[in-house]
């Protein structure tokens, strides 16, 4: 009933973060997005930047992946539906209110094998030495990218947990935001990774596509 009462009207569930605000579920034309005050965070806008991103690597798919903020799972309907990743997926999200709308308004354990870890990313590469073939690093608060994504030190340690020529994808910002620290982490981390930048993904976001050096 929601589903075809949605194409008249949006149809919105408001649940309090301690770190977005007020999370919205609504249904909108048939589907069900997540979205902040100010942004999409699942399965409208960025799930079509998150493909666009992802239709242009070359990622092992039967590698592991680690994706770095999870919102409400749409990465991983495309990782394992579009795109034919087959390998296990662990998700890390410092928001336990949204881990748990992932869970029960997104079921994304039909995405199993998956692993969900409820911890700061940044902490996270320091104390994981497990490696990876795919990185999708897809962390906002809101609209903004916390500033410790775009220090070397965070990079450093995630590269430890690369395998050789893993694939990167970073979701650095919207619009004219972080411009100077996109710039100086490319500048920072071109021992490390091989980066090409991707501006106005669909009119909006900057894309960093990189292959650990």
């Amino acid at each position: 009933m929601k589903k075809t009462l949605s194409y008249i009207w949006p149809l919105t569930k408001k649940i309090k973060s301690d770190y977005s605000g007020d999370l919205e579920v609504t249904w909108l034309n048939g589907k069900k997005i997540l979205d902040t005050k100010n942004a999409n965070y699942s399965y409208g806008a960025l799930h079509e930047i998150l493909d666009i991103a992802l239709e242009k690597t070359n990622a092992d798919r039967s590698g592991q992946v680690l994706v770095l903020g999870l919102g409400g799972g749409s990465i991983l309907q495309l990782l394992r539906e579009k795109y034919n990743f087959y390998g296990k997926i662990t998700a890390v999200e410092i928001d336990k209110a949204i881990i748990k709308v992932a869970n029960s308004e997104f079921n994304i354990q039909q995405y199993a094998p998956i692993e969900v870890i409820c911890e700061d990313a940044s902490q996270f590469v320091q104390q994981h030495p497990h490696k990876y073939e795919t990185v999708i690093v897809d962390i906002f608060i809101d609209i903004k990218v916390p500033e410790a994504f775009f220090q070397l030190v965070f990079w450093q340690n995630l590269s430890k947990l690369l395998s050789t020529k893993a694939t990167v994808i970073f979701n650095a910002g919207i619009g004219q935001q972080h411009i100077k620290e996109i710039e100086n982490l490319l500048q920072q981390t071109k021992k490390i990774f091989l980066f090409k930048k991707i501006e106005h993904v669909k009119g909006t976001n900057t894309i960093l596509l990189g292959q650990k050096i």
